[in-house]
């Protein structure tokens, strides 16, 4: 399930680089004194995803933007639903860091799978961490291993990103649904597109985060494939999610 928000700017701002934890920051508040309200304290999936700002460019006042908040969770999509028609009821600002926004509309969707021939593209960076135990498995070169994890780039075994990027997907599934789904394979086709590099405030210090952006292709999908990605879509694939990285967009 998601949320489309369209947005207007009321002042111009630069655009700002580190405004994932910002935008976070934004979502929790909308959970606040609700049952999602422990949320960001939990030490758990979040299982909530968001876009990017878009189009992703300075901001201008008057302007028009577009987000994007997603979930498998309906009730904790209808819990933001709820809580984001105050502000049109009462014309409050938005604020997310140094932006401003005023909320024009908040309409919910639905996304279903085709069966044949779906093209997914990342919308923001998909993060993969690869742990130490498995370095010997995937062949990570001796200068770039670390203690515990390093996170995927394309110096790596391509496979090493799409066995630990199912294992994710499966592990968030069955979490949530609380289930002991198995599936072989979910990733038929896939295009690396480009590496990224994000500086990202975590519990006040700035990390780097290692993404790639990836195109994912399928010719047919099982009945498994296609529960798994409609809840990867809504949830986000990869990892950091609640900081709305691995959010993704399906082209028609």
């Amino acid at each position: 399930m998601r949320l489309l928000l369209k947005l207007k700017a009321t002042k111009s701002c630069a655009y700002d680089l580190k405004y994932f934890n910002k935008l976070q920051g934004f979502v929790y508040s909308l959970i606040k004194n609700t049952e999602y309200s422990s949320l960001h304290d939990e030490k758990t999936y979040k299982f909530f995803c968001f876009s990017n700002i878009y189009p992703v460019s300075e901001i201008k006042s008057n302007e028009e933007k577009t987000l994007i908040i997603s979930s498998p969770n309906e009730k904790f999509i209808d819990t933001l639903d709820e809580n984001l028609k105050i502000f049109i009821e009462e014309t409050k600002p938005i604020n997310i860091g140094e932006y401003q926004f005023e909320l024009k509309d908040v309409k919910k969707l639905n996304l279903k799978l085709n069966k044949k021939n779906l093209r997914l593209i990342s919308g923001t960076p998909i993060i993969i961490r690869i742990p130490e135990k498995n370095y010997e498995k995937y062949s990570i070169p001796q200068r770039f291993r670390k203690k515990r994890y390093v996170y995927w780039r394309p110096e790596y075994s391509f496979d090493a990103f799409i066995k630990q990027l199912e294992e994710n997907l499966i592990k968030k599934y069955n979490e949530f649904y609380k289930t002991e789904i198995k599936v072989e394979r979910i990733f038929e086709m896939f295009k690396f597109i480009k590496p990224t590099v994000n500086h990202v405030i975590i519990n006040c210090k700035e990390q780097i985060l290692v993404g790639s952006i990836w195109e994912f292709l399928f010719t047919y999908l099982t009945k498994d494939q296609r529960k798994i990605l409609e809840f990867g879509i809504d949830c986000g694939f990869g990892e950091r999610n609640s900081l709305g990285f691995g959010f993704m967009n399906v082209v028609r």
